[in-house]
């Protein structure tokens, strides 16, 4: 951070708007007052300007960029309380009070600011009441401006960082562009068309080091990005400073990546994105891009072991379709799909997919617990349907909890056939023994760690093992051992994960599948009848039973989802599109019933889908 001692005479414009608007309209020579007692300063994206518990020196009004405040309590993270933009001041309250800072500010973008130290301060409170009533006003409105406020989520500046070799990048950024342009202005900026704009300017181009023209860009950037809704940043194949400069002026950094290619590390990755500062803001997202033609992705696992990314995508950038996935996500409208357990009963989503798949709603995130983690793979594959169905309907030809124990010590299903069932079916969907992040579309499933008592989300790691953990019913099937913990079946804390769904990024619109059944079981008996006279019971035609009562399996799988259903109306209401196909009469073993299983998913989901205004 450096002071200035010129004002070039078109920053020097922009700062008087600024005054104006902050200030409202002030006499000339208060005015002039305040401009000659403001200092120019400059700080890099990532930099800190203020940190928490120093002592307040100066207030800054930011001309052009963005700044993010933190707060931190002892022993705990530092929480994110807002962002202070364009025309907006930060650190006014500890020239009123003498207060230590409130929170550490941080450069969110290259910043240019006008510094307002404290013997300014007190000078134009005494020479001038008007200023000192202005500045009075404004911070009372400021304060009650950020009561309400809530933090800026919305993403604006996409840097693409490509991180192999042949890359089109300008072709990319075109499709991603047209692809963003319905839902706003998106502006495309390259290091040549800076280098056009500061030539006009008569300044040198974007590789000086001369801080008028590293001022000049960060006012540039920060122009394009007041008058577009989406910029995207096209970095250089190379470590350049306009790379760097890249790198840190985003609010997320798309790293590009051929995925037929050898997962090593770029150059501009190790020099510019190793040692960020501490509470650099900007989330790298890897984007895997294949051809057209590529069944499924492969050894996702290598390209993420490598760098400490906060998610990936997988792209076909010839495929409108998955152009249009990575649009929704970057812009935050993304559709996630949640679906819940409940044993053969899952298999009405497989219904309510192809009725979606009609009616040309795509999903972009994909969830669930138990068989509802099943069947939310089939949608995360991407397979067309006909492969996707008859992949269901091999895997579920048979009982999959069928092979009870003789001596049932800690289960009382040996859950070989359904551990033999997932892999099969896995490997024949995509190819092979694929990891969760091998899938085409974003997934995560839900199990009960046995061992910390809590809901666990699996997003990593081999896929058929994240399954039958989910699957897992207590006391029905084994626990699965999952890096030193026992794991369950996820329906005991969360059986419809939505809340999981909604915290995921990019998602803005949340699809739900419920199969919440709660029939009340009465008995007409004071007491309940031993094994033999159960047995004999069971012997009886249906409709001569006297015992109306669940069996073993499907008292243990209800039992262990109780919990979860009633969090039910809660998960309902996060919904954007709710269904809950009508399954009175179907049992949660009842496999060999699924066509009909799917197809009353499917009718049911064309009447939602009717009545909610999509129709054929």
């Amino acid at each position: 951070m450096s002071a200035l001692p010129h004002r070039p005479q078109s920053q020097d414009a922009l700062l008087v708007r600024h005054l104006h608007a902050f200030f409202g309209t002030l006499e000339p020579q208060a005015m002039e007052l305040l401009r000659h007692s403001l200092q120019w300063v400059e700080i890099s994206g990532g930099d800190t300007l203020l940190t928490q518990g120093d002592a307040g020196d100066a207030m800054y009004l930011v001309v052009s960029g963005r700044l993010r405040a933190f707060v931190q309590a002892e022993g705990a993270a530092p929480q994110r309380v807002g962002d202070i933009v364009r025309g907006q001041v930060v650190g006014e309250m500890s020239l009123y009070t003498g207060e230590p800072r409130a929170a550490t500010v941080v450069a969110v973008r290259d910043a240019v600011l006008a510094r307002l130290d404290r013997p300014a301060f007190q000078r134009l409170l005494a020479c001038s009441s008007q200023v000192s009533l202005a500045f009075t006003t404004q911070i009372i409105q400021q304060l009650k401006d950020r009561k309400r406020a809530a933090p800026a989520d919305k993403l604006v500046t996409m840097g693409l960082l490509p991180i192999t070799t042949g890359i089109d990048l300008p072709d990319f950024a075109a499709r991603l562009a047209a692809q963003l342009a319905p839902l706003g202005r998106v502006g495309v900026v390259s290091r040549d068309a800076i280098d056009q704009q500061l030539a006009q300017l008569g300044l040198g181009p974007s590789d000086n080091t001369d801080k008028e023209t590293q001022r000049r860009i960060a006012m540039l950037l920060d122009q394009i990005e007041a008058e577009h809704d989406f910029m995207l940043l096209l970095a250089d194949a190379t470590p350049t400073p306009w790379t760097q400069r890249c790198c840190r002026h985003c609010d997320e950094l798309l790293l590009l990546a051929d995925a037929t290619q050898p997962p090593v590390l770029h150059p501009s990755e190790v020099q510019f994105l190793r040692n960020r500062p501490p509470l650099t803001v900007i989330a790298d997202i890897l984007v895997l891009l294949h051809p057209a033609d590529q069944p499924s992705p492969r050894g996702t696992a290598a390209w993420l072991a490598r760098r400490p990314v906060a998610g990936h995508i997988h792209i076909r950038p010839g495929l409108d379709r998955d152009m249009a996935r990575l649009a929704r996500i970057q812009s935050r409208t993304a559709v996630g799909l949640v679906l819940a357990g409940g044993g053969a009963r899952g298999l009405a989503h497989l219904g309510v997919l192809r009725a979606l798949q009609e009616r040309g709603i795509e999903v972009d995130w994909v969830g669930g617990t138990s068989i509802g983690a099943v069947m939310a793979t089939y949608a995360a594959s991407d397979q067309p349907l006909d492969k996707v169905m008859a992949n269901a309907r091999r895997a579920f030809a048979t009982n999959p909890t069928g092979d009870f124990n003789l001596f049932p010590v800690l289960s009382l299903i040996k859950g070989l056939r359904l551990k033999r069932i997932l892999r099969t079916a896995v490997e024949e969907l995509v190819g092979f023994d694929a990891d969760i992040e091998d899938l085409w579309k974003n997934f995560f499933c839900v199990a009960t760690n046995f061992s910390t008592a809590s809901e666990q989300r699996l997003q990593h790691g081999n896929l058929a093992h994240a399954l039958l953990a989910s699957t897992s019913i207590p006391g029905a099937l084994p626990p699965v051992a999952h890096g030193g913990d026992l794991l369950c079946d996820g329906g005991s804390f969360n059986n419809f994960p939505v809340d999981v769904m909604r915290s995921m990024r990019g998602v803005g619109r949340v699809i739900g599948v419920d199969l919440n059944i709660r029939t009340p079981v009465r008995v007409d008996h004071e007491d309940m009848p031993g094994s033999l006279a159960l047995l004999r019971d069971r012997l009886r035609p249906l409709a001569q039973r006297r015992y109306h009562l669940p069996s073993m399996p499907s008292y243990l799988m209800t039992v262990t989802i109780l919990y979860s259903m009633s969090r039910q109306r809660s998960a309902q209401q996060q919904c954007d599109m709710y269904f809950n196909p009508p399954l009175n009469r179907v049992g949660m073993l009842q496999w060999r019933r699924l066509e009909n299983i799917v197809q009353r998913g499917y009718a049911h989901a064309v009447q939602v889908l009717n009545a909610s205004g999509h129709p054929t």
